[in-house]
């Protein structure tokens, strides 16, 4: 791993195993800066162009609010949850619920459910002039009586404190109050008939919305169980599958700008364009940090944390902290396995050499010597080092000697 990180540090400073400048090296890393910002715009755009389980079912939170609830004022807040949203909205542009739900996903992959579009048809209805008239009046009662209200508050006050001066037979120019106690009282007992008849017609004219039929079918569509599991059932499994389709998009936005980095990147060194080599190497360090970052963000809550939360949820009961120790010991295994691949697949010396030495090149910097030079006249890297079986000089760092074809890793076999 040290010998990983060590030969990734000096192929980030050099070209043609050279130094760059300090300026040049300032160059590259605010293009390192520049790409690596826009990579994760262009992740979190990505992200989110398939449709949210929210966007894909937006009736879901207000049904499942309404199926929570046992009151018996379930069905008029309903109803005048949805009144009121158009009432607030009376001065800016004015659209049907079913247009609010669409446009909220113009441009995405995904549709609304059909069955929210049909809770929308039945929500537009009831956003009739009539209705909102009804709310209106009932709004303005409903503002008369907490007005009473706090009218009782404050002559109640008054008048538990002129009954006692009353009591206490104080004169009246000593009182402390207003008020007297008699008119206290009248004044209570008006406002408490105001009251009264304001919530008798807040009682009438709630009676009167839910009763209207576009009223009586958004209810009863609410009310259709089989629906509600349907609603649920795919919500949840939409829920469920989110985090994993974000995923493969990022993942289908990163791969193939690491696979172009990587093919520029090898078809650089192959042709010595040491400043092409250097700036794709950068680049596909850039592009592998973020999908580093969103592979370990989807272990936390894609399929397979979501997986392994149902296994102990089933087997342990609540014991969630259990799957800490699961990628205790999984995400180190997989660290090492992607490690041997990056080793012997992508970053194989060996297979480097061997390329090298295939098109007359040092061991070591790469540039063009000629055959049987024991030294690198640009680099000065011994090229040869001498068989453990034979003992004749063959190339360095590779598996076999090209005289006796002895395995240059093992000792020589004392027999021979």
């Amino acid at each position: 791993m040290l010998r990983l990180l060590n030969r990734w540090f000096r192929k980030s400073k050099t070209v043609n195993n050279e130094p760059i400048n300090k300026v040049s090296l300032i160059v590259i890393i605010l293009i390192d800066i520049f790409i690596l910002s826009n990579v994760f715009i262009g992740l979190s755009e990505i992200s989110i162009w398939h449709v949210s389980p929210f966007q894909a079912y937006p009736c879901y939170g207000e049904w499942q609010n309404y199926q929570n609830k046992t009151t018996g004022e379930r069905d008029f807040e309903i109803i005048s949850n949805s009144l009121n949203s158009q009432l607030n909205n009376e001065l800016s542009n004015r659209q049907s619920l079913k247009q609010t739900y669409v446009e909220n996903i113009r441009g995405n992959l995904g549709n609304v459910s059909q069955t929210c579009l049909n809770y929308a048809d039945y929500q537009d209805q009831i956003n009739n002039s009539q209705n909102q008239e009804i709310l209106k009046n009932i709004n303005q009662e409903q503002l008369s009586i907490d007005n009473l209200g706090r009218a009782n508050v404050s002559i109640r006050a008054q008048y538990d404190s002129t009954l006692l001066e009353k009591i206490a037979e104080q004169p009246q120019n000593q009182s402390i109050n207003q008020v007297s106690a008699d008119k206290a009282k009248k004044q209570l007992d008006q406002n408490n008939r105001k009251i009264a008849i304001a919530e008798a017609k807040i009682s009438t004219a709630k009676q009167e919305i839910i009763s209207k039929p576009e009223s009586l079918r958004l209810i009863a569509y609410l009310q259709d169980q089989s629906e509600f599991q349907s609603l649920k059932s795919s919500y949840q499994q939409a829920s469920f599958w989110y985090p994993t389709i974000q995923f493969l998009f990022q993942a289908g936005f990163l791969v193939p700008l690491i696979l172009i980095a990587l093919f520029v990147h090898r078809y650089a060194q192959n042709k010595r364009y040491g400043l092409v080599s250097l700036i794709s190497w950068h680049l596909l360090v850039i592009f592998l940090i973020p999908l580093l970052l969103k592979i370990l963000e989807f272990l936390q809550i894609g399929i397979i944390f979501q997986f392994l939360r149902n296994v102990l949820s089933t087997l342990f009961g609540g014991l969630f902290f259990l799957i800490n120790y699961v990628y205790i010991f999984i995400v180190p295994v997989a660290g090492f396995a992607v490690i041997k691949f990056f080793q012997r697949f992508v970053f194989n010396p060996k297979a480097q050499i061997a390329k090298k030495l295939q098109n007359s090149c040092c061991v070591s910097c790469g540039k063009k010597i000629r055959n049987h030079d024991i030294y690198c006249p640009h680099c000065g890297y011994h090229q040869y080092v001498e068989c453990q079986n034979c003992h004749a000089s063959t190339y360095r760092d590779l598996s076999f000697c090209n005289h006796c074809g002895h395995p240059q890793d093992e000792l020589p076999n004392q027999n021979q």
